[in-house]
């Protein structure tokens, strides 16, 4: 019989894969995807966020005061003394013909309570259980904001969880300088809150005798300018178009090799910027981006497709993070920090010195036992064992995986699993071999009788995984992950592969007839 069956052949490729994929992460070289380590192990810094959530409530009904303005401008529908606080949107309806029109407008938005001081003075707010809503839905947006800023700005595998009602927990691994530690703080707490908003033409050259509270009895808001807070602006209240418009975001480089910020608007938002230059030429038009005005442009033309263009004297890195908060989206509300720690990578190199004593000396138990006791076929479980482990870290390399304290218990708990399946197979061959079938019968019968201990064992395992998989956060899902590739690269190597290798090997195992050095079965 040819030594190369099918089984073999999958069992060496599935070994160079995990042995070549492996290299990056044990040399640590220059080159290849290498197996990241988690705060536990190679220290960084821990923070917890809490998110004003009050100011989620206000910027709803920001919100809702843009869209029922322009869609009053849109209808022709005339509306004065248009205001808005943090908690209501008040306005004075001039038609009576129109409140039908109006009102079924309003009906389509969710969690509002209308009232009104006269027929056509208009108060609205918000109800409690669609507060509520907004709150809850402020901290998820948030964590996802975070996350997706996280993951774009290219920090291996950061945690990013949701801790009570309002706080957010954020890991960094493999933050260690304190520049790293700023340049993360400063995109997680970005606003990111791009806003354009008109120019108040009629009273611009009043900005700098103007109170805040005197702007605001126009409608107005006095913003700083991003070159200084001593330049000012005087700007309409409500913004035109908000960051939510905004489907991308992408650092360029203008005629002078400055860096600037090009942004693309929804096919809304690019209809609803349309019809405003379109309305408003000759006027300005502010670029406001977290409360400061970055360029106030005058309108030319109508503008269509959409698109629009950020300018401040940014370094190519603020650029960069700039356009990463964009298009991961504003926050909905800012966040604060509530606590900040740093673990130090002395923590993790002991955690990692203490794991990996842990993990060889037990891994060398088994091998030793296993040669003793069932002899040849010891040495190819313990073969099946070795691949097991590097097909294990190579796809966790490929994936990016971080490699986490409880990632570890994982592998320990693989290898443990593992063993079990060949001691399982390996037994079963001793039974046959002892009832005098021949060597072919007995693997055949015993990989056939094993095979359902072993399945049912791994799929409920499997199964178990996925389940922490889909409900734990953090290590959890990394525990869940490496036992989870343990177990498929364990089904290759102890089943497949040691089959393929018997199966190569049983006509020589058959002319040798000692079943002692094969199988550790002692005569009589």
């Amino acid at each position: 019989m040819k030594f190369f069956n099918y089984r073999v052949v999958i069992f060496l490729l599935c070994s160079a894969f995990g042995i070549v994929f492996t290299m990056p992460s044990l040399l640590q070289t220059e080159f290849g995807q290498k197996v990241s380590l988690g705060l536990d192990l190679q220290g960084g810094m821990h923070i917890r966020l809490g998110v004003k959530t009050d100011e989620a409530v206000q910027n709803k009904i920001k919100s809702i005061s843009t869209s029922l303005k322009y869609f009053a401008q849109k209808e022709g529908i005339l509306i004065e003394d248009f205001r808005f606080d943090e908690s209501s949107l008040r306005f004075i309806l001039l038609d009576s013909d129109e409140i039908s029109k109006l009102e079924t407008e309003i009906a389509t938005i969710k969690g509002l309570v209308v009232n009104k001081d006269s027929e056509l003075n208009y108060v609205i707010t918000l109800s409690e259980p669609e507060i509520e809503v907004v709150k809850d839905m402020a901290v998820a947006q948030a964590v996802e904001t975070i996350r997706n800023r996280l993951d774009q700005f290219g920090l291996a595998e950061p945690t990013v969880i949701r801790q009570g009602l309002s706080d957010i927990v954020v890991e960094l691994p493999g933050i260690k300088t304190a520049e790293e530690e700023r340049q993360a703080r400063e995109l997680i707490a970005r606003p990111a809150n791009l806003e354009l908003m008109a120019v108040d033409e009629i009273r611009a050259d009043q900005v700098y005798v103007l109170s805040e509270q005197k702007a605001r009895e126009y409608g107005s808001v006095i913003m700083p300018d991003s070159r200084g807070d001593e330049i000012k602006h005087l700007l309409k209240e409500l913004p035109i178009l908000t960051g939510e418009d905004v489907v991308d975001a992408r650092v360029v480089f203008d005629e002078t090799n400055q860096p600037v910020i090009n942004f693309t608007l929804s096919s809304a938002g690019a209809r609803i910027f349309g019809d405003f230059t379109a309305k408003n030429i000759g006027n300005r038009l502010a670029i406001v981006l977290d409360g400061k005005v970055y360029s106030s442009p005058v309108i030319r033309e109508r503008i269509g497709g959409g698109s629009g263009q950020i300018s401040g004297g940014f370094s190519v890195m603020e650029a960069g993070n700039v356009a990463i908060a964009l298009r991961s989206g504003a926050l909905p509300a800012s966040v604060e920090m509530l606590e900040k720690r740093s673990v130090g990578p002395s923590l993790g190199a002991d955690s990692i010195k203490a794991s990996m004593i842990a993990l060889i000396s037990g891994f060398a138990l088994v091998i030793i036992f296993m040669i003793f006791y069932y002899g040849y076929a010891g040495i190819i479980s313990n073969l099946a064992l070795i691949s097991n482990i590097f097909i294990i870290l190579a796809v966790m390399a490929m994936f990016g995986a971080t490699l986490t304290l409880p990632g570890m218990a994982g592998i320990v708990l693989t290898v443990g699993m593992a063993v079990d399946a060949n001691v399982i197979i390996n037994e079963r061959i001793r039974e046959f071999l002892k009832e005098g079938k021949s060597i072919a019968k007995a693997i055949e019968d015993g990989y056939s009788n094993a095979m359902r201990a072993i399945l049912d064992a791994n799929i409920t395992t499997l199964l178990a995984a996925v389940i922490l998989y889909a409900y734990g956060t953090g290590p959890i899902k990394g525990f869940a992950i490496t036992i989870s590739i343990g177990i498929l690269a364990s089904m290759i190597t102890a089943i497949l592969g040691t089959h393929g290798v018997y199966l190569a090997l049983s006509q020589k195992i058959s002319r040798d007839k000692n079943h002692k050095k094969w199988f550790g079965i002692r005569e009589g």
